[in-house]
């Protein structure tokens, strides 16, 4: 696993009428502290890759449909510089994700339906000055393959 990066399995408690889910509590020690929560509504089969953050921490989060989601370490001084991971998150794997700035970070939608995404970060978006650096999805020095294999 990346260094820093921690996962959270979620605990559904169902009953007759549904179901209630703990995904960030303030004694998960995640985040140091709170910026922004933020949701996402992403079409099946679109990749939205790759971007990292010099300052921010995210924790990801999808509460409806599935997703691929990729992380590749940015961090020159890391121990798993270069490494790349891979996640599957959503309803089929309630989980939550923390991403450390300098980690890149992408998904794409698995299956029919749409995904939503949320997700908190430890600072609040400042468009004046966004923490928010692109490389593209296919980039060769990552080297992902997106396309999905049937086994």
């Amino acid at each position: 696993m990346i260094q820093g990066v921690q996962v959270k399995i979620l605990r559904k408690h169902a009953d007759d009428r549904g179901y209630f889910m703990e995904v960030v509590r303030d004694d998960d020690r995640l985040l140091e502290t709170f910026g922004q929560l933020s949701a996402s509504f992403t079409y099946p089969g679109i990749i939205k890759a790759f971007h990292y953050h010099k300052k921010q921490d995210d924790i990801w989060f999808f509460p409806v449909g599935n997703a691929q989601v990729v992380l590749h370490d940015m961090r020159q001084d890391s121990p798993t510089h270069k490494q790349t991971d891979v996640y599957f998150m959503g309803e089929n794997n309630p989980i939550a994700l923390l991403i450390p700035h300098g980690v890149a970070h992408g998904y794409k939608v698995l299956g029919p339906q749409p995904a939503v995404i949320t997700y908190l970060t430890n600072l609040s978006y400042n468009p004046d000055n966004p923490d928010e650096y692109r490389i593209p999805y296919d980039d060769p020095e990552i080297g992902f393959d997106w396309s999905t294999r049937y086994k």
